[in-house]
């Protein structure tokens, strides 16, 4: 059973918590090393418990009925003191929604109709009697609710190791009275052992049984890696110290010869049960070379404690580590110092030095009071586990001094605003502001919604008859949704095949050398991108390769609409040719005349493509997918467009019968600008204006990091004065009343709102930009520093521009040249190799029953062996 538990079970202990006393089962040391405890609780001890989770929080795990709690804020109380779940009444749960899986309902008996009243966070079952229950019905009930976690707690008198049985047969964590459990081997006196409870939980894949034991010191520290058995772990349990199972030598007893013991805190089992890991307080080195463990010394936070230790019993008089620890004064006044300069300091290097600096000082504070790291994690485990939130409002003293008013000071504090955005005037062209100071993420969220798309249904609807008018009607169906959308009613065939006459590549010097320029670009970056066959021998005699071929046929769209996109035409027609693909097939609207921009047809030439289909939307995506008479059919489609093309390439790479795959869902355009004071507002302008141009369905977005006012509005001005320079200037208006400025404080803020939106243009106009690059996780295509804009990548760097929007960076990678070849593995084995892999062959096949996969490597062996 897989559990998110430290172990498989949880061990009930009688309230008040008072193990040291009992006499019978578990002791309270033993239970703490288990620290997985479940207790039902009455008012009368609750003072007691909460005294035992201020001291124990973190020692333990506990789970608490309290279902005999009058009181709401009791409940309440315990969690915030870090109970890991409470059990209510059923009735009661909606008092406690807010505190979600931390609470969870219980009900009593041992019907399978209880089960009906588990909800999304579990469920506890008590008193359940497997003597008087149908329990086969209960276990068949519990596997089809899959209810996760479902806790079963027996009545008394119960036989533990069926009832375990049971519980796991309903992937149920069983709750096993401490009483009832010893630490010593063997059956003795009705107990069960500990240890044989755990051995039967856990897999071992190994021919003796032992279970990998990874061994930790407190602050989580891995010191090396041990076996264990059902033997050593009781030993461990019983002796409270390190015992392990030596391969060779039985029990081994860490420490036993060469003084370097283990003091045993806890036992827990991997989520899957196939390991088991101890966590001990180490005296000396775990390993036996010179260094703390065997996967190597410490480093960090728990090597400055190790130094900090040593240096306290050591250090030499009048040192200045000396005076540390014996000057109260120079220590406090140390930590002050640090700590006003790592509030001053700006960079992320300076902080993190400045960090670094509080740290040393903090900890030489701590290890002079005799705390220790792990008492230091203790706390913040504990503080993590509180549902009451304080204010959070700086104290009177350091208030003032920043300039905080608060109500210790003399003043009210500020009420927090939610106005989410300052609204621009109809006629100026100003994109909203959204201060993350003022508002919260939910709010910023709904913001940077992308502009609304119709429906899926609602495309379905409309693009769905017209691939299946293309695919049974071919040609005559592809030429009159051309005559219908783009008015060219003089076609009278939907296809223009090459070689291409050349009177329709007429085109100025000047525009053929910049095509010339960016085709020669692209096809450096993307010929670099070769991948060379791979070849390993995975054994003697077996060798495995993989190896790339060229998409035989692909279709690339290449959009009309608002613009002429020549340079879409060569982001995919140049990768294809560098590939290799032998059929290279362009689909554009036509204009109105017929005719398709000399611009796309010389790049169609400059690639080799053999035709052009002169058309759009779903009837183009159809046409290349299914082919007609006189357009050849596809293997791959690629290329931007409007959501309507976007949903035929995703309808068409679904439909079993067309048999082709698309690159990616490719939405309206979109970019997102982050800057910070040293930007230029013109540069900025112009990046955010050349998305925004692109149509009234595009977004985009600045992220202002610091700015204040002035330079905000610079910014504005400079928006709105080129916006109303461009001849597309009422496309602008609608794109930018969809797009936002968002106000932040650092870069590291600023970072985490991009890759959330994962757009698909990414410009850092910032200082060190290169630097911010490492925090990019999701964008399209990156434009670093202020030389570098964005319509560089749309045309003639080399970089492809043909990328993912609409958030689906976070899943896709824009085009490039592996979006143009598939890669097809082999394996080449000789005869021994057959030898020295065929009995794993046969034994795999044997175990899934195909029994003709285990008689083709058996009847080679038998030939090899005649």
């Amino acid at each position: 059973m897989e559990t998110t538990l430290p172990l498989p079970f949880l061990v009930s202990v009688a309230v008040p918590p008072g193990l040291n006393g009992i006499k019978e089962g578990l002791n309270r040391e033993e239970v703490s090393c288990l620290g997985c405890v479940f207790f039902e609780i009455t008012p009368g001890p609750l003072e007691k418990i909460l005294r035992f989770l201020k001291r124990h929080n973190t020692e333990f795990q506990p789970f608490f009925d309290v279902t005999r709690l009058d009181s709401k804020d009791d409940v309440i109380t315990l969690l915030d003191g870090g109970a890991r779940k409470v059990f209510v009444e059923p009735e009661q749960l909606s008092e406690f929604a807010e505190f979600g899986s931390r609470v969870a309902p219980v009900v009593s008996g041992s019907n399978a109709s209880q089960l009906a009243s588990a909800t999304e966070h579990g469920l506890l079952i008590t008193d359940f009697d497997q003597t008087k229950c149908e329990v086969a019905q209960f276990i068949e009930e519990a596997k089809s609710k899959k209810i996760t976690p479902l806790f079963i707690k027996p009545v008394a008198g119960t036989d533990l190791e069926h009832f375990i049985d049971i519980a796991a047969q309903c992937n149920a964590i069983p709750i096993l009275p401490s009483t009832g459990l010893t630490s010593k081997e063997g059956q003795q006196e009705g107990k069960l052992p500990v240890s044989k409870i755990l051995a039967k939980s856990w897999k071992s894949d190994r021919q003796d049984g032992l279970i990998p034991t990874v061994v930790c010191d407190e602050n989580g520290v891995a010191l090396g890696l041990v076996y264990s058995s059902e033997e050593s772990v009781g030993e461990a349990l019983k002796t409270q110290t390190g015992v392990y199972q030596s391969r060779k030598r039985g029990l081994w007893y860490k420490g036993a010869t060469s003084g370097d013991t283990q003091e045993l805190i806890r036992i827990s089992m991997d989520c899957d049960n196939d390991a088991l890991k101890f966590v001990v307080k180490q005296t000396g080195r775990f390993c036996h070379l010179e260094q703390s463990g065997c996967f190597g010394d410490l480093k960090g936070i728990p090597k400055l404690e190790q130094t900090l230790l040593s240096r306290k019993q050591s250090a030499p008089a009048g040192s200045y580590t000396a005076r540390l620890f014996s000057d109260e004064k120079l220590l406090r006044a140390k930590i002050m110092e640090e700590a006003e300069e790592l509030c001053d300091a700006k960079t992320p290097q300076d902080v993190a030095f400045e960090a670094a600096d509080l740290i040393y000082f903090a900890l030489t504070k701590a290890v002079s009071a005799g705390v220790t790291l792990a008492d230091i994690e203790k706390s913040l485990d504990a503080k993590s586990w509180k549902v009451k939130r304080r204010t959070g409002d700086a104290k009177g003293k350091w208030a003032e001094k920043e300039g905080i008013k608060t109500a210790t000071n003399g003043s009210t504090p500020a009420p927090l605003t939610t106005e989410a955005a300052k609204e621009p005037t109809p006629e100026r062209i100003t994109m909203r502001r959204y201060d993350m100071s003022q508002v919260g993420a939910a709010e910023l969220d709904a913001a940077l919604k992308r502009p609304s798309q119709k429906s899926s249904e609602t495309i379905m609807n409309i693009i769905k008859p017209i691939i299946d008018d293309v695919r049974k009607n071919g040609d005559k169906a592809v030429l009159s949704y051309t005559h219908k959308f783009e008015k060219a009613t003089s076609l009278t065939s939907p296809v223009l095949r090459a070689p291409f006459p050349q009177e329709l590549m007429q085109l100025p010097g000047e525009t053929i050398k910049a095509i010339d320029v960016s085709f020669e670009n692209i096809r450096k970056f993307h010929a670099a991108q070769k991948e060379k066959p791979l070849q390993v021998e995975t054994m003697p005699g077996v060798v495995c390769s993989r190896f790339s071929r060229p998409i035989e046929a692909v279709g690339l769209y290449v959009p009309g609409g608002t613009a002429v996109l020549p340079s879409t035409a060569l982001m995919l027609g140049v990768p294809a040719m560098v590939a290799g693909c032998h059929n290279i097939v362009i689909a554009s609207p036509p204009r109105a005349d017929g005719s398709i921009t000399p611009e796309i047809v010389y790049v169609a030439h400059k690639v080799g493509a053999e035709s052009i289909v002169l058309a759009g939307g779903a009837q183009a995506v159809a046409a290349m997918a299914y082919g007609t008479e006189s357009v050849s059919k596809v293997d791959k489609i690629l290329g931007p467009g409007n959501q309507f093309v976007t949903a035929a390439k995703m309808y068409v790479s679904n439909d079993t019968n067309a048999g082709v795959s698309i690159d990616m869902p490719a939405g309206p355009s979109e970019v997102l600008v982050i800057a910070d004071k040293d930007a230029n507002p013109a540069f900025l302008a112009s990046d955010l204006l050349s998305q925004a141009e692109h149509g009234v369905d595009s977004q985009v977005v600045l992220i202002a990091i610091d700015l204040n006012e002035d330079q905000l509005q610079a910014i504005e001005d400079e928006v709105h004065k080129q916006a109303m320079a461009l001849p597309r200037v009422e496309i602008v208006r609608g794109s930018i009343a969809h797009s936002i400025t968002v106000l932040v404080k650092t870069v590291e803020e600023a970072m985490k709102i991009s890759n959330q939106y994962a757009p698909e243009h990414l410009i850092l106009q910032l200082k060190d930009a290169e630097k911010v690059v490492d925090l990019v996780m999701n964008a399209g295509s990156v434009f670093i520093g202020g030389w570098t804009p964005e319509s560089v990548g749309d045309y003639s760097a080399g970089v492809n521009h043909s990328l993912p929007t609409y958030g689906y960076a976070k899943q896709y990678s824009g085009v490039n040249l592996a979006s143009f070849v598939k890669h097809i593995t082999s394996s080449n084995l000789t005869a021994q190799g057959l030898r020295n892999v065929g009995e794993a062959v046969m034994q795999l096949a044997k175990v899934e029953e195909l029994e003709a996969h285990r008689r083709a490597v058996e009847i080679r062996l038998e030939h090899m062996n005649r």
